[in-house]
């Protein structure tokens, strides 16, 4: 148990390097973990093998429901910021033991989202240098990536979003540039068999979407930066909801695309681990296909330094509310980033890809297990807070039935996910998946018990502990207790929150 730590009324309090991230930086935090350029270059053929013809609508249906979950994250990112994340937001509106559950959830998530996409790192480092006639083992590709996203972590917060910002701006350009002329070459054709949902399931449909979460998870990544974020009570909640309407419309128009472009060559997109780069030799522009395979190769290295950057600043929270050892939740003199948390991070990332890959698993696959793990995390998170959100306003006097409405929302639709990733026994409409995926979600239940298990058993042996995580939870809200707050609105109003008193 990490012992009381003085409690400061200004934003630093953490140690962290305050305000020091503009809106395009934090935007870019959240842009790196949902890693966009990953899901058209590489991981498409995973959603069409579920979802079929109903691709673009699997991704529909997920924007849709994570805009509600983020209008809910939004009414708390729009009254406080800290290092700690939804795990913050949700102890403030559910109580410790709630925040707890978030907290575990949302590190399991980063850390497995950096593993999924340090696998892509590595495969698609591997796909590269095959063309020059080098092959180099997985281990090796595997610590570069982890190294040096180790590092760029470790050393300065706005070189790690700097970063994020060039590669994935860059990346996606070349994609949308690319699409373009796919569809051109096809003479903008309308697919049919996609806008009519030829044989297209609602099973497949709903199993679709925990691959299309995986793809939007990271949106709020930048709640993270509640310190580090310049004004963050107004950027944090629009780089929130931006990111996730920006990476949908994009998600959408290239998966409709890439299925059309699959359905003209009459191949099988699902088998195809370079979606991208075939369609881009087929139409004889293969160039632009070699410089997406390295444009995604970059995004996939973005995504594992933008998932190392909020693991951390969680852990680093929960350290120092006495949840990890202390240790944790030590920032750099000098670079004031969270270190030794960055540093743990980094190893667990590597280690379980690294292990796998020892095992003879191959790449392709392990990135889709873990990523299929991590998705499990950010549902049992994104029900939380959808949950939360009205509690909260209501604790604040200031809840409206719309809000309400939106938490009914929001968890209605990441049900749907949840039933596509279990299924019901003998049900054609939602079928079971079939192995290793059908266990998925009892390692994931089995995670949570044994990590609620421990906080309860931590709570009898420190019975101060969950007063402790409450005051310095009520501590962050009241840093930002007299600031007015005015947020965008989904209706397209300005809208002011009365601002939160002590409650």
């Amino acid at each position: 148990m990490s012992s009381d730590l003085p409690i400061t009324a200004t934003r630093s309090a953490h140690g962290l390097k305050p305000e020091c991230l503009p809106f395009g930086e934090v935007l870019a935090q959240s842009f790196a973990v949902i890693a966009p350029t990953t899901i058209p270059a590489s991981n498409i053929g995973l959603v069409v093998a579920l979802a079929g013809n109903g691709t673009w609508l699997s991704f529909l249906i997920g924007l849709v429901g994570l805009l509600f979950v983020s209008i809910n994250i939004n009414q708390f990112a729009s009254r406080s910021a800290s290092p700690g994340s939804l795990y913050s937001y949700i102890a403030k509106g559910l109580g410790p033991t709630a925040g707890v559950m978030c907290g575990w959830s949302l590190v399991l998530a980063y850390l497995f989202t950096g593993m999924s996409v340090l696998c892509g790192f590595a495969n698609f480092s591997d796909v590269l240098l095959s063309y020059l006639g080098i092959h180099l083992a997985p281990i090796t590709w595997l610590t570069i990536g982890a190294v040096i996203a180790w590092y760029a972590a470790y050393k300065d917060v706005q070189l790690s979003a700097i970063a994020m910002l060039w590669m994935e701006g860059l990346s996606i350009a070349l994609i949308l540039g690319l699409g373009f002329l796919i569809w051109a070459h096809t003479g903008f054709a309308l697919d049919w068999s996609q806008l009519a949902l030829h044989d297209v399931t609602p099973g497949g449909i709903a199993m679709g979407l925990v691959l299309v979460l995986f793809a939007f998870s990271g949106f709020e990544s930048p709640t993270s930066l509640g310190d580090e974020a310049k004004d963050p009570l107004r950027t944090i909640p629009r780089a929130v909801m931006g990111s996730a309407i920006m990476a949908g419309l994009f998600f959408m128009s290239t998966a409709y695309i890439e299925v059309l472009g699959f359905h003209k060559a009459g191949v099988d997109i699902a088998t195809t681990e370079e979606p991208l780069g075939f369609l881009a030799h087929h139409i004889g522009l293969g160039f632009l296909g070699d410089l997406v395979t390295i444009s995604a190769l970059f995004s996939f290295f973005a995504c594992v330094l933008g998932s190392i950057n909020p693991a951390a600043r969680i852990c680093f929270t929960m350290a120092r509310h006495g949840l990890f050892p202390s240790m944790l939740g030590e920032s750099h003199t000098f670079n004031r980033t969270p270190h030794v948390a960055v540093t743990v991070c980094s190893v667990l990332m590597f280690l379980v890809p690294a292990v796998l890959a020892m095992a003879h698993v191959p790449l392709f696959a392990t990135m889709g297990y873990l990523g299929a793990i991590a998705s499990y995390g950010f549902l049992t998170v994104y029900v939380l807070i959808s949950i939360a959100a009205p509690v909260y306003l209501l604790r604040l006097n200031v809840l409206r039935s719309r809000d309400v409405l939106f938490s009914v929302l929001g968890i209605a639709f990441m049900g749907l996910p949840i039933l596509g990733s279990i299924g019901i026994p003998g049900s054609r409409l939602f079928p079971v998946p079939e192995a290793p995926y059908n266990l998925f979600p009892y390692l994931f239940l089995s995670y949570l018990a044994v990590t609620c298990g421990w906080f309860m058993i931590q709570r009898i042996r420190y019975p101060r502990l969950v007063g402790i995580i409450a005051s310095r939870i009520d501590e962050i809200h009241e840093r930002f207790a007299f600031e007015a707050v005015t947020v965008p609105s989904v209706m397209g109003e300005s809208t002011s929150f009365p601002t939160p008193h002590d409650d």
